[in-house]
């Protein structure tokens, strides 16, 4: 199946990240959000990630230009009437995911295939909230989209051979490395990560070390780029509250059981990163 033209719903970091790798990959890309403000700041955003590589004298100006032209703003599902592939990037919902899922059904054309970017959610369920839930696909990309090679492709119950060979062969056209997960919570990566960083927010909570010393052992330790806090901060505490949910829930195990820490900062709002304070705080 050829794909031309793709939406992305969800102009946040993961959306407007996978609208930008798109369009660099050439296809024309309509960037959906429920307003304006919302689409305007996830194209920003792009801007501003080319402009450092063409900084870096990475790419020209012109290619630059070029890209950002692929890329159309809307505030309407409706404008997904023509496109062949949806990539739904909103929030980690299972109720907001079905509706958008039962819209697009209804709007886009018979030959059109929807995927979810959730990080956690059955793609199965989100299936079925469809008529066609054999083009229904999960495709995990990793937050930074446009620096990070993985992307998990997710098969629910009733997903077709070709859809997945499909979605397969475009992960490669967007220069990402497409690995195979099947429809379990959290799939792979949020299964393994999300725990370990649970596991650290208990550390924290139950007097283990400092905030500072449990990140710098597993930096020097462990050889990760980030400790877990603070990758925890950037994530967002709410999304990985919701995740640790998702798997608790899902796989019934006590090990998956939020940390009451991570519960308590959710509740004060204190989010990481995008609230200006979360493990760590942010100016």
């Amino acid at each position: 199946m050829k794909v031309e033209k793709i939406m992305v719903v969800g102009a946040g970091q993961m959306g407007s990240g996978i609208a930008q790798v798109c369009a660099q990959a050439g296809y024309d890309v309509i960037l959906n959000d429920l307003n304006l403000q919302l689409t305007e700041q996830g194209k920003n955003t792009i801007r501003i990630n080319l402009l450092r590589q063409v900084n870096k004298n990475l790419m020209k100006t012109e290619e630059m230009e070029a890209i950002l032209s692929l890329i159309s703003l809307s505030t309407n599902l409706e404008d997904a009437r023509d496109v062949d592939f949806v990539i739904e990037a909103a929030v980690e919902n299972m109720n907001i995911k079905t509706q958008i899922f039962r819209e697009l059904d209804r709007i886009t054309p018979e030959h059109t295939i929807l995927a979810s970017n959730t990080s956690s959610l059955p793609i199965t369920e989100i299936a079925a909230a469809t008529n066609r839930p054999e083009k229904v696909i999960g495709m995990h990309f990793m937050n930074p989209v446009p620096v990070m090679k993985l992307v998990e492709i997710i098969r629910g119950l009733a997903t077709a051979d070709e859809v997945y060979e499909t979605i397969e062969t475009i992960t490669k056209t967007l220069e990402k490395v497409p690995v195979e997960v099947n429809d379990f919570p959290g799939f792979v990566s949020n299964r393994v990560l999300m725990p370990m960083i649970n596991e650290a927010v208990f550390a924290l909570y139950e007097g283990v070390a400092s905030r500072e010393a449990i990140d710098e052992v597993m930096k020097l330790g462990m050889n990760y780029p980030m400790g877990p806090l603070t990758l925890a901060d950037f994530i967002g505490l709410d999304t990985c509250l919701y995740i640790m949910e998702t798997l608790h829930e899902g796989l019934g195990e006590d090990k998956y059981r939020p940390c009451p820490l991570l519960r308590k900062y959710v509740k004060a709002g204190w989010l990481g990163r995008k609230a200006g304070r979360g493990f760590y705080e942010y100016k």
